[in-house]
């Protein structure tokens, strides 16, 4: 069933009471009156670009009901937007019964952004018009932008991006008005903001982006990607944003990781015990056993010794847990999605100066032997993930 909810009076602390409307399995979204916002603090399944990689199987496993991913705007050249992959799973996806988030990315980190009024802009605004159609009342969140503030030239991070953003965002706002009606079923969220959590990256322009949200009633909120290096710093990223938001606005957080924390012990040596039950040299180095497992996945059990032999991810060990934490605890948090599997780019030319995402992930493909039964092999983060399904808002 596809479920859609509305908050109404929300709180900085609470969400409050929910309604819910359903279909059969497979059938078509339901239209809803337009939510206020929503606040449910659930935790999702996040692909970023490889929903392709999705198995159903897995979802159920883990228990999650919100799946994310992402769409590159380029890729509208290359024919209908709704026979892409990515925007083909998401939809079949909500027809299943799953609530679903995709982000609109908008790669311009090679290229200036088009000013509005330009052939460049209108060109972009011609690929919204064709993927638009293929996703409003059919994903419960669209989310104009992905990372903008890395998806740029750094030399344009400032009114030149707002100014892009705006245009898109307003088109997309005219679209659904024109198109999809005011019972229209999919939120819009401005999306993503990144590292909060240093000073440098509270520029005039992210104030910029805060204003466009709190002042657009059409936008539900905005999304943010705390990949910080130690847990306390997606706090800063909470109190940049809470108090720029409307009071019945809420936030993704669409991504969140380690990733920082994880890269600088690539180099550390492996655990002594673990190099002599497993037969490594006694001065290897973790990113060298990150390096074996792709080559030669491990056992479920090889790679779980590898990681809970490890003092700097074991001491990190309830990351899950204490941030959804943080993130519920404001009252204000419509859904996080969490790394749900390993892919390719991940393991791709391994070395010690590589970011280690893969380290983050729920399920682990690339590192763990497959199961039996098909499926992939289990990362260390499965169980805290099935665990906080049971603990999201009031659905």
């Amino acid at each position: 069933m596809l479920r859609r909810l509305s908050i109404i009076a929300l709180t900085a602390v609470l969400a409050a009471s929910t309604t819910q409307a359903a279909t059969a399995e497979g059938g078509k979204p339901v239209s809803h009156d337009r939510p206020l916002s929503r606040a449910y603090g659930a935790l999702g399944a996040n692909f970023n670009q490889n929903l392709d990689a999705l198995d159903y199987r897995e979802l159920r496993e883990s228990g999650t009901k919100w799946v994310r991913g992402f769409f590159p705007m380029p890729a509208t050249d290359q024919g209908d937007p709704a026979g892409h992959f990515a925007i083909s799973t998401i939809t079949e996806t909500a027809g299943r019964g799953y609530d679903t988030i995709l982000s609109l990315k908008f790669p311009y980190d090679r290229a200036s952004f088009p000013e509005p009024g330009s052939a460049g802009m209108a060109a972009e605004l011609a690929r919204l018009d064709k993927v638009l159609p293929a996703v409003l009342n059919k994903v419960d969140i669209l989310t104009i932008g992905n990372e903008p503030f890395i998806e740029s030239l750094p030399a344009e991070r400032d009114q030149r991006l707002n100014a892009f953003y705006e245009t898109v965002a307003r088109h997309v706002i005219d679209f659904r008005r024109e198109h999809c009606g005011a019972s229209c079923g999919t939120a819009l969220y401005m999306g993503a903001l990144n590292r909060l959590d240093l000073a440098d990256r509270r520029t005039p322009a992210a104030e910029r982006w805060m204003t466009f949200v709190r002042e657009t009633p059409e936008i539900e909120g905005v999304d943010i990607h705390p990949h910080v290096p130690a847990q306390a710093d997606a706090q800063a990223f909470l109190d940049y944003i809470l108090p720029k938001m409307r009071a019945d606005q809420t936030f993704l957080v669409t991504e969140f990781s380690l990733v920082w924390l994880w890269k600088q012990h690539l180099q550390d040596p492996i655990p002594a015990e673990f190099a002599q039950r497993y037969g490594f040299a006694a001065d290897t180095l973790v990113w060298q056993v990150i390096k074996a497992a792709i080559d030669s996945p491990f056992s479920e059990r090889q790679w779980t010794d590898f990681l809970t032999g490890s003092p700097w991810f074991m001491s990190q060990s309830g990351f899950l847990r204490d941030q959804m934490r943080l993130y519920r605890g404001t009252g204000r948090l419509a859904v996080a999605t969490y790394g749900f599997k390993q892919d390719d780019l991940m393991v791709t030319n391994f070395g010690p100066a590589k970011d280690p995402w893969l380290l983050n992930s729920v399920f682990a493909p690339y590192t763990v032997q497959p199961r039996a039964n098909g499926l992939s092999g289990r990362g260390f983060w499965l169980a805290d993930f099935k665990a906080l399904q049971k603990r999201a808002g009031a659905r």
